[in-house]
């Protein structure tokens, strides 16, 4: 006997931030359609879709970062994937690589191009940061983006006092300020990384995963159903119109049809437009103008700052409670966005009598816009299977003489920015192996007309194909450096109230 349903209203590909996103605005708005989400990976965390962080045991946070390494788990992984010495490829934890079809003779590739396998997807593992777009990166032909990213703060439960009473936080913003706030506008001045992140009544921190985007009335809601560990192979279309999935057990290997009035596909920007192509839907635009943000990365330590008069006590995860965490947010004259992590260790060695004083060894990154090519895409094949027996995808990928130009600027710039707030460690800066952001992009595009450029349209339903919506980053049509995920999350709720609408019509 099958643990699927036969029909609901809404089938939902994937779990993470965004299909969360759909689940949650469809259970605040249509509480009587029936929902069902799919997820390929297994449930990891209590509640299901929580982030690991909030795992307070070292040991039974590491055993589900390995559940959610899917076909990569027992290999090697690494936390700063800056520490990967020449020619290794290593995932950081929690993630799993493209095993083969990551780089094609001749192009620069997405060497450490990386999936997450568990409910909740990659929130499960994110940094949390939560910038809004700015400049270029914003979507002109959505008039309540604001809005929208408003909802995307509600939803991601995003804050920017988490880390008020961290060490120096101040003085960094004050020492990044006086080198970058000069001519700029104040919302694109030096300050505080809104995140998505709060804390108990206890004090502790809580990290948001698609928990935090389900909240209590998605789980309390009699119409939704998670299935984990179920691979959604194909999207069933009749007659122009999404009819529903079919869907493997991945716990008995039994193939199942479940029929929906309406489909989302928010399997992530690679596997969303894998499992379009499986399903007979490729439109020119799918899996094109893939976009990586390229990493430049270096460190600084404080200077002049003396041990704080009592240390507070280190929470579990990479962020302790010296960590501050600024923004440098992007702008169209300097296209880069600055991430700003205070940390309670170096990450090269100092000398036994030259301790490090929490929160004074600063790690910059900064992440840069891509110079959007029609020809940096994904792939699939009808004959070769990946490790799910899905597509086998092969990613073609080329940095341009404008992204070299601009990695070039941003090696200055953080250079400048790492002497501003202290003494640079580290011989020079370090840039990043591609495919290391984790914030691919573009490859199931929006568009504002359906002009063979894009996927979908202003709501995220796919052109040509009523009731099938996309989501995730692969949405997102504009060259971006900031972290894509509110975006992405704002976009979703677009989508999700459109839905919601035309269920309540019904």
């Amino acid at each position: 006997m099958t643990r699927y349903p036969a029909r609901v209203d809404v089938a939902i590909v994937g779990s993470g931030p965004t299909g969360a996103a759909y689940a949650r605005i469809l259970s605040e708005q249509a509480p009587d359609a029936a929902i069902a989400m799919f997820e390929v990976g297994p449930t990891v965390s209590d509640p299901a879709g929580a982030h690991v962080k909030n795992i307070e045991d070292p040991i039974a946070r590491a055993a589900a970062q390995r559940r959610s390494e899917g076909p990569g788990a027992g290999a090697a992984t690494v936390d700063n994937p800056g520490a990967v010495k020449a020619g290794e490829r290593r995932a950081r934890p929690g993630t799993y690589l493209l095993d083969e079809g990551y780089r094609v003779d001749g192009e620069d590739g997405l060497p450490v191009v990386a999936f997450s396998s568990n409910v909740g997807g990659m929130s499960a593992h994110w940094t949390g940061a939560c910038p809004r777009p700015g400049g270029s990166e914003r979507i002109a032909f959505l008039p309540d983006l604001d809005e929208l990213l408003d909802e995307g703060d509600r939803l991601l439960g995003v804050t920017t006092d988490a880390f008020d009473g961290a060490p120096f936080t101040a003085l960094v913003r004050e020492r990044l300020a006086a080198v970058v706030d000069d001519g700029r506008p104040a919302a694109a001045r030096v300050q505080r990384m809104p995140l998505a992140v709060h804390r108990r009544e206890d004090g502790r921190l809580v990290w948001s995963g698609s928990d935090v985007v389900f909240g209590d009335i998605t789980r309390a809601n009699p119409n939704f159903s998670l299935f984990d560990e179920s691979l959604v192979t194909r999207v069933l279309v009749e007659e122009g119109r999404a009819a529903g999935v079919v869907v493997r057990d991945l716990t008995t290997d039994e193939a199942h049809e479940v029929r929906a009035g309406y489909v989302v596909v928010a399997a992530d920007a690679l596997r969303t437009p894998q499992v379009l192509w499986a399903s007979g839907i490729r439109p020119d635009a799918l899996g094109r103008t893939l976009n990586d943000q390229t990493q430049v990365v270096y460190a600084a330590r404080l200077r002049g700052v003396e041990r704080p008069a009592a240390d507070a006590v280190a929470a579990s995860g990479a962020l302790a409670e010296q960590s501050g965490v600024s923004w440098v947010p992007f702008t169209d004259e300097l296209p880069f966005h600055g991430q700003i992590m205070q940390m309670d260790a170096s990450p090269v060695p100092v000398a036994e009598d030259d301790p490090v004083i929490p929160g004074s060894i600063v790690g910059l990154g900064l992440f840069c816009a891509k110079d959007l090519q029609w020809d940096d895409h994904v792939e699939f094949s009808d004959d070769e299977r990946d490790w799910y027996g899905m597509p086998a995808m092969r990613l073609h990928y080329t940095l341009t003489e404008r992204d070299h130009a601009v990695l070039d600027r941003a090696r200055d710039e953080i250079l400048a920015l790492a002497k501003a707030v202290g003494e640079p460690i580290g011989e020079r800066p370090f840039t990043m192996p591609l495919g290391a952001s984790l914030h691919y992009q573009g490859t199931t595009r929006m568009g504002e007309a359906d002009d063979g450029r894009s996927v979908c349209g202003p709501d995220s339903e796919v052109w040509g194909v009523r009731g099938l919506y996309v989501a995730g980053n692969g949405v997102i049509p504009t060259p971006t450096a900031c972290n894509p995920t509110l975006t992405s999350v704002a976009l979703a709720v677009r989508g999700a109230r459109r839905i919601a609408g035309a269920l309540a019509s019904v």
